[in-house]
């Protein structure tokens, strides 16, 4: 009976103690097909990300929709906006693709080994696209 007890206690508490927490999603991630890092912090209550590094350096924002920024490099550019988090998921932002100037909703969920799947969206989150980014040690 001790046993069963022990193994239950000792259960719950790996549940508690990796639970996600809000601030688990600062960092700096590598976005898939290794194109770019995106550095994700906290401004107030809320998590950003900016473009940090491309792989073609000096590569311009050339299909922004505000011809303004198109001859803006990507690298500076912040492209995750405006995420709060909730029950181990950030949610309630943004992503701008700099490969067709769009912005989509976005929703971000973290893996146990710190990686991030982003899924950015129209409308309902089932109606997405999935990228795998990996956290940079």
């Amino acid at each position: 009976m001790k046993q069963i007890l022990l193994t239950s206690a000792l259960f719950v508490s790996s549940l508690v103690f990796s639970q996600t927490k809000a601030d688990d999603i600062i960092g700096t991630y590598m976005t898939d097909k290794n194109e770019g890092m995106v550095e994700i912090t906290k401004k107030d209550s809320k998590y950003f990300g900016k473009l940090t590094w491309t792989k073609t350096p000096g590569k311009l924002d050339e299909n922004n929709p505000d011809k303004a920024q198109r001859s803006e490099k990507l690298a500076g550019k912040e492209i995750l906006k405006n995420f709060t988090f909730d029950d181990g998921t950030w949610e309630d932002g943004t992503i701008y693709d700099p490969k067709n100037g769009k912005t989509y909703s976005c929703k971000i969920t973290r893996d146990d080994k710190g990686n991030l799947n982003v899924r950015g969206f129209i409308g309902v989150s089932m109606i997405g696209r999935t990228a795998f980014w990996v956290k940079v040690k």
